[in-house]
Formats: structure tokens, sequence, C-alpha cells
């Protein structure tokens, strides 16, 4: 490889989207590091002459961010503070051919799986041997990890199988190693990702294998909490419900997007399960898991959606009181299913549609977070921000879900990074607080 000079080897790699973009990003910085670049992620001041963009393709909203994140340092290109922008992601997978044209500033687009040929474009090498190990951008307590890339269900709406192909999984093996190699740098939680993490298994190893894969990964030495994020619903392995119940560094949470309820919504949307079995899906899964925090998310204003379809979906988030609960309204996605059919939901009615919905789960949190008041907590302290050491119990994911904040007085010492336990004395709908015990 090329000698470069102190300056030539630095890149400022910029994330947006999901926390699977997140991880990619991770590895990319991996790679550069292990080719001898400097490597900062996000850095606001850089003296960085080389920018990636790892971009977000999958709604209206993130499409737009990713564009106008290319467009500024872009111009920082023209302006000559850059000498070299690449661009990579699920953006760039989707629409390479348009953002050549549109923003030719950019040295090279590159797609999801694209990363050799982004290392090679670098004059740098792909280490097949660094596969699994990447830079950590999250505090170093917890760390995102992804057991498969890709998604083979047929959701109308979704766009992700275009931009990330069919499911993989990685080996049991693989992750194993990965897990060790974290907890040996400090990691304490493993949150686990994927487009779909109940598919595990099935590509590799011909069966759903996530209880298998959770019995390993709970006997890596280090590792207090491993989380599930983006279940999804249609045929879910029971038995990792079992493995929960099990393992006690399993924490009881569950992120299951649900999408919707009405059988109409789900069978336009392609979800391949019923109003019926997905109400007996979190029964069941709240009987076999006694005090488990279930999440979901939902879908406003999808093509066809009535006025019927969307109070069935509102008496179902009142009846179930789900612990977190998140919605989106529907997004039009050019060559997914739904594009076919007409964006019928009026925009206003979309966004109005969600918001009775968000009104009606933050009255359910409060509920649910007031008669947490009095009870004691293990608490993973993530920070110290505006006089509160700030922390997650187990029922909560980083950045998305409730946090416990005890206030940072001169006799309170918190670890952070570290676990303590938490009296929580008051409450707000998304926010609880609380005393070191």
């Amino acid at each position: 490889m090329k000698v470069r000079s102190q300056l030539a080897n630095k890149v400022n790699v910029i994330t947006l989207g999901c926390s699977k973009n997140l991880v990619d990003s991770e590895v990319l910085m991996g790679q550069l590091q292990a080719n001898n670049f400097q490597v900062t992620h996000e850095a606001d001041k850089s003296d960085a002459n080389i920018v990636i963009i790892n971009t977000c393709g999958f709604i209206d909203n993130a499409k737009q961010e990713s564009i106008d994140t290319i467009l500024r340092y872009a111009d920082e290109k023209e302006a000559g503070r850059l000498d070299k922008l690449y661009v990579t992601g699920c953006l760039s997978q989707r629409y390479k051919d348009d953002l050549e044209v549109e923003i030719p500033q950019v040295d090279a687009y590159f797609g999801t799986l694209e990363l050799p040929q982004l290392m090679k474009t670098l004059e740098a090498d792909y280490k097949h041997e660094l596969v699994g190990e990447r830079l950590i951008t999250t505090p170093r307590h917890y760390a995102y990890f992804k057991i498969a890339e890709g998604c083979n269900r047929p959701c109308s709406f979704c766009a992700i199988p275009l931009m990330r192909g069919k499911h993989v999984d990685r080996t049991i093996e693989d992750l194993v190693k990965e897990a060790k190699r974290l907890a040996s740098m400090g990691a304490k939680e493993l949150i686990l990702i994927a487009q779909d993490l109940t598919y595990y298994g099935l590509e590799k190893y011909g069966e759903r294998k996530l209880a298998d894969l959770l019995r390993n990964l709970s006997d890596v030495n280090g590792i207090d909490w491993i989380r599930l994020q983006y279940a999804y619903p249609s045929q879910f392995p029971l038995d990792a419900l079992d493995v929960m119940m099990e393992r006690d560094n399993i924490c009881k949470y569950l992120d299951m997007p649900l999408q919707h309820i009405s059988d109409n919504m789900l069978k336009t949307m392609r979800r391949g399960i019923s109003k019926r079995r997905t109400v007996e899906l979190v029964d069941t899964i709240r009987q076999r898991v006694p005090d488990i925090a279930l999440r979901t998310t939902l879908i406003a204003g999808h093509p066809g959606e009535t006025q019927q379809d969307f109070e069935e979906l509102y008496d179902f988030v009142e009846k179930t009181r789900f612990e977190r609960l998140g919605i989106f309204t529907y997004s039009h996605e050019d060559n997914t299913h739904s594009y076919t059919l007409a964006d019928d939901v009026p925009a206003e009615v979309k966004q109005d549609r969600a918001d009775q919905i968000m009104e009606l789960q933050q009255g359910i949190s409060m509920e649910l977070n007031e008669q947490k008041v009095g009870n004691v907590y293990k608490v993973l302290f993530d920070r110290k921000e505006s006089g509160y050491f700030v922390g997650r119990t187990e029922f909560d994911s980083p950045e998305v879900d409730n946090e416990v904040l005890v206030p940072a007085t001169p006799d309170t010492y918190v670890s952070l990074g570290g676990f303590a336990n938490v009296q929580i004395t008051d409450a707000s709908d998304f926010d609880l607080y609380g005393k070191l015990v």
C-alpha cells in the first residue's frame, strides 16, 4: 500500500439512519484503521480530507436527510476544503444512477454490500481476517450486534429488501467470537439487531436458531444484558422465550413491529399474520415471560386504511397497553408493492391518526411508569447530563425508550457504564426519576 501523509490518511465517516447502518460504519472504520487511516466519526470540526457518508434510504424524511448531507459535503469539496467525497449505504444502493447524475461532485457511489470495492478505491486492502471486528462508536459498555443481513419478508410497504438483499445469517461461531471480543473491550450489553431476528438460522442452518444463538451468547463472560430488537411476529420462535426465562442476562424486552392489527390492513401489507394470531401471540409472550416490556411500531395511513381500520388499531393499542410504542406515517416508496396502490389517505389524516395513537400511548406510558414508583431496579448508566446521571433498566433500549434520571448531587457517585440499584421516586410519561439504594 502507498505511504500517505498524515493529512491524506484522515477520513471522517458520517452515519445516517438506523443502528444497522451504524454497525456497517463501525466495520468500515475498522477496515480503514487497519489500513493506517486516521478515522473520525461524525466529527463536526475535522481536518479530514476524505468524507464517507453512509446513507439511509428507508422513507422520505430519511432520504431527504441523506441528500441534504451529501449536498452539504459536496459544497465543502467545491470550496476546496475536501479532497474526496464518497457515498455508500441504502440510498446509494437504491438510487445510484440518479445520484451520479444529480450530484456529480461525489467521487464514487457504493451499495450496501460493496465495502471491498470502496476499500479498493481508497487504495486500501479489504482484510477478510477482520470480519466481525469494528471500531465501536457507541459508549463502550453497549454495542449493537448484527446477526444477519437482508430480509426475505414480502411486506408490501418496505423497500429494505431492495437495498439490503435477501436474508443472510452469520454463523453462531462467528457471533460468539465477536461477542467475546466486545466483552473484552468493556461491552456489558449486546443489542441484537437484524432486519428480522426471528428468521435467524433458516438461511444458514435450515431451521430457526435464535434460541440456540441466545444460549451461546448468554454464556459469554462479561455480557450482563442481551436485548432483542426487530422481531417479526409471523412464525415467531417461541423457544426463544424459554431461553429468556432461563437466562438472567437476557433482558425481558422484545421489540416486535406489528405495523397494524386490522385483517384488512395486515392482508394489504402482506404481513403473513391475522389479527387473531397477533393477539394470541402477544398474550402468549406475556404469559410465558411475565413483566416483559413489549415495544412495537405501527404505520398510520397505509393505502386502503379506512376509518374503521384505524379505529380497530386504536382499540387494540388501548387494550394491549404496550410498554413502548412508536408510529410512522406511511411513506409511498417506489418499487414496493404498495407503490402500485393509490396513496389515498391524505397527509393530514395520516398525521392526525398517528398523533391520536401517540396521545393514547402517552397516557398508557404515564400510568405504567407511575406503577413503578417505589420499586427498585437494576440500572445501567449511560451518561451524565444536565445535573443528572442518566441510565436505563433492562426494559429500555438506548435512544428510543424510557430513561432513569438520578440527581448528580455531591454525595452521589455513579460509575458511567456501570450498574447500580435505583429506587424510583417519581415518574413522567417517558422518564423515571430515582435515588441510589
